[in-house]
């Protein structure tokens, strides 16, 4: 892999993980109910999830490129279909001041992590990113052991950027987002975040 397509990978990981689905709501929740440090734990959950999804990725599908490319064009249309259909969610209702609901709790680190990890490995958002657009970014046929070791690390050091200040905010600013202001143009931008990154999927070949 080049530079350009770590980078094209961190970026495009960071726009999936930034857009709010289920992960961030439930980091959100776990933060204003029970902190900063319970809501890191979980988030350590979720990016153990997301290696997951990486190393399945490169291990299985990897194989499947070689010979069934028509696999991932109906993927990638699956893909597009579905962040359409978040986008049209997020426009029409999105997340609520019901659903960021605090709920207290006193999880230490295991339970923490294995919520994060059961979320993330149930969440359609994070399965659509590694099956339909991590494939159009990386080749999977060329990756090698070493390549595979720095998208893991990307993808730990990525997440953390983008889901940390999530949770500060959340843990200093509870007002905020039970503001219905607020929380109207975290939807509308989320959705409008989602209608291009299905566009950017479509057009590329």
């Amino acid at each position: 892999m080049t530079l350009a397509g770590f980078i094209a990978y961190s970026g495009a990981l960071a726009l999936a993980a930034a857009i709010p689905g289920p992960g961030i709501t439930a980091l959100v929740a776990r933060a204003l109910g029970s902190g900063f440090r319970s809501s890191l734990f979980m988030s350590l959950g979720l990016i153990l999830g997301d290696l997951i999804y990486l190393t399945a990725v490169m291990l299985g599908l990897a194989i499947v490129a070689q010979t069934f490319g028509m696999v991932f064009l109906v993927v990638k249309w699956a893909g597009v279909a579905y962040l359409a259909w978040l986008a049209w969610t997020f426009w029409t209702s999105g997340i609520t001041a019901e659903n960021v609901e605090a709920r207290k709790g006193k999880d230490g680190f295991v339970a923490s992590v294995l919520a994060g990890l059961t979320l993330t490995l149930g969440n359609p958002k994070t399965m659509i990113f590694y099956l339909a657009i991590t494939p159009t970014i990386v080749d999977l046929r060329t990756v090698t052991l070493a390549e595979y070791g720095i998208l893991a690390l990307l993808t730990i050091v990525t997440l953390l950027v983008v889901l940390v200040p999530y949770l500060a905010l959340a843990a200093k600013a509870r007002w905020f987002l039970k503001t219905p202001r607020a929380l109207k143009l975290l939807n509308r931008t989320a959705a409008g975040f989602m209608v291009g990154a299905a566009a950017a999927i479509a057009a590329r070949q």
